[in-house]
């Protein structure tokens, strides 16, 4: 009953960051497409203190929207501001984290073939691994370098991949590809919190005193805004990732998520530029061939049985699939960690294992399966199973 309920409270945490998620990154693209659409606005407007507009149509109606360069002569009595999507998307995740990866840490975080960690070490390592990249973030942002915009990408995109490739160090692949993800929501985050928020408070309160605001605050809030803005799609792709893998499990998963994140950053670019009126589908062409390309490199190798090498009959198949997986991938699981089998798939008879071998294949060759390795299946029993799968 305690793994229903736990299940029930990873479906509900899980279930609500994806709901703050969708309403961050929606409000999100809207602005930033909003500042890259805004037009030149009559002369009028311009001596109202507006800097651009633009004219929509959308729900039935028309909308006239305008943007001030720096502030209206007087506050408004309702003044919007978008930062509780930001903020418990972050929390959501942190909890989903804490749920999944922390409280879970022997099954999800921990492989004890890369670094041999207990759950406290484990979940310190990681906080501290979030806390040391959105410290760099931090540290960079606030200095001259991010007055150059293609260094500072330059140079965080190799922390990001040192970063990857430090954590496939010290967690398991997929443990180690979430805590990349929790680093960058946590710097988006923290852009919201420590960097945009601030600036527009500084906004407010000039007009408030009747005073022309500094533009560094517009300035500063609008930068962290791209930045966050050229993030979304690599996290969301470590948030989907989970799902797949034939990425985190590949033996150089961590460059693969590199690969990926640069791949969707760079097509984010497109419609950036589009939004701006400069049309360059070339980035989208290339985005798309480095995507089938990097498919291409990953292809796995064809299964094979070494020189002399005995084929497993169906009974000593199933002896090792007993030994190594059914803890998890039974009717009822010994595992105190899964109320039922993982993804529906159970393994206790020859019948099921081949009727799932399209996806127990793949699981075995990047080394998924079994989580963690709890059951600690040796090298030979892998290849020996992989060879039978295949018959």
């Amino acid at each position: 009953m305690e793994v229903y309920f736990y299940d029930w409270l990873n479906l509900f945490f899980r279930w609500f960051h994806v709901i703050a998620g969708v309403a961050w990154i929606g409000a999100s693209f809207y602005f930033v497409w909003l500042d890259n659409s805004l037009e030149e606005p009559p002369q009028w407007k311009k001596d109202k203190g507006i800097g651009g507009d633009l004219w929509a149509i959308h729900g039935g109606g028309f909308y006239e929207v305008a943007k001030y360069k720096l502030g209206p002569e007087a506050m408004p009595t309702n003044l919007h501001w978008f930062k509780w999507e930001a903020y418990t998307t972050w929390l959501t995740g942190m909890v989903m984290l804490w749920v999944v990866y922390y409280v879970g840490a022997e099954s999800f975080l921990i492989d004890s073939s890369r670094m041999a960690l207990s759950q406290g070490e484990a979940i310190a390592a990681g906080l501290g691994f979030i806390a040391v990249g959105v410290g760099i973030y931090e540290l960079m942002v606030r200095s001259p370098l991010r007055h150059n915009g293609k260094l500072f990408g330059i140079i965080l995109f190799a922390i990001l991949v040192f970063a990857s490739w430090a954590a496939n160090q010290i967690f398991s692949a997929r443990g180690a590809y979430i805590h990349v993800g929790a680093i960058i929501g946590t710097i988006m985050a923290g852009n919201v919190f420590l960097g945009i928020m601030p600036s527009q408070r500084a906004l407010v309160e000039a007009v408030q005193r009747g005073e022309s605001p500094d533009p560094k605050y517009g300035a500063f809030a609008k930068l962290r805004s791209t930045h966050n803005n050229y993030f979304t799609l690599p996290l969301i792709f470590i948030m989907i990732s989970n799902h797949y893998p034939m990425t985190y499990s590949h033996e150089y998963g961590w460059l693969v998520l590199a690969a990926i994140g640069f791949i969707s950053a760079f097509a984010r670019h497109f419609f950036n530029l589009r939004h701006r009126g400069e049309f360059k589908p070339v980035i989208l062409l290339i985005a798309a061939l480095m995507l089938i390309s990097l498919a291409v490199v990953m292809a796995p190798q064809k299964i094979e049985a070494k020189a002399g090498e005995a084929i497993l009959s169906d009974a000593q198949a199933l002896q090792i699939v007993e030994q190594r997986c059914t803890s998890c991938h039974a009717q009822q699981p010994s595992n105190p960690g899964f109320a039922s089998a993982p993804a529906g798939i159970v393994l206790q008879n020859a019948a099921q294992l081949m009727a799932v071998k399209d996806k127990t294949i793949p699981a075995l060759q990047s080394g998924y399966m079994p989580l963690g390795n709890l059951t600690a299946m040796t090298d030979d029993e892998r290849q020996a199973l992989l060879v039978w799968l295949a018959k």
